[in-house]
């Protein structure tokens, strides 16, 4: 994450002045720290690197999974960077139901919410997360197994 102090630098000689206050840089930081430039997923919504897209809009991208684990495995993730489930904040919980009515129509659209699917979110390295962007995996398409992993 870059540090506070780089931002108010940048503004303070952008703008001229020696005194600048917090109550003006805080919401402009909210804004950069939206994404991450090393994220993959950050990287993928900027257009950066392609995707195979199922669903796209203003807060939302989904996308097939490049290693899919069943015939369907599609990746739903707030355009927004949020590191993990851990990360997410009270402002968040309209894009969190957002993001799973997104999965549910998602389901619903490529055919496997009738006979059933897994909705997944990987937390930290042993909930077996590698990416540090929160998504929700779809997987479907066959028949699932318990345990998972």
């Amino acid at each position: 994450m870059i540090h506070n102090r780089f931002f108010r630098t940048i503004f303070v000689k952008f703008l001229g002045k020696s005194q600048i206050s917090w109550k003006l840089i805080t919401p402009l930081l909210k804004v950069v720290r939206t994404m991450s430039r090393d994220c993959v997923f950050c990287k993928i919504v900027k257009g950066e690197i392609s995707s195979r897209k199922v669903y796209e809009d203003e807060d939302i991208l989904a996308f097939y999974d490049i290693n899919p684990q069943a015939p369907v495995h599609i990746l739903v993730i707030p355009k927004k960077h949020i590191e993990n489930i851990l990360g997410i904040s009270e402002g968040d919980k309209d894009l969190v139901f957002k993001l799973i009515k997104t999965c549910n129509n998602i389901a619903h659209q490529v055919g496997i919410a009738e006979k059933g699917f897994r909705l997944v979110v990987n937390t930290n390295p042993e909930g077996g997360q590698t990416v540090y962007h929160l998504h929700f995996h779809i997987i479907g398409g066959r028949q699932m197994r318990w345990p998972p992993g």
